[in-house]
């Protein structure tokens, strides 16, 4: 079982999604790929399963940068509650 697809963006860094089985809705999308053309992005973005639409950035997403800080992609959500568990 694959699980981590990778999308390539044109103009951008490439996003590793952690979201086998896991519906990505349209808008979250479209704010991934807005953020995977920022300049300062450093080697790719990351999904999680639980990636939704935010406010100033895709809740689930993980945004390391080269150069730059951005307060707002820590998002309202920081300790939601995402847990990583070793399955069989």
């Amino acid at each position: 079982m694959k699980d981590m697809n990778i999308l390539e963006v044109a103009g951008g860094k490439p996003i590793k999604l952690w979201t086998q089985g896991v519906p990505v809705e349209e808008e979250a999308r479209q704010q991934l790929l807005n953020t995977a053309k920022m300049p300062f992005i450093f080697k790719h973005l990351a999904v999680m399963p639980d990636v939704h639409l935010g406010k100033g950035s895709t809740i689930g997403s993980v945004i390391p940068t080269l150069g730059a800080i951005i307060p707002a992609a820590v998002g309202v959500d920081i300790g939601c509650g995402m847990i990583a568990a070793r399955t069989s």
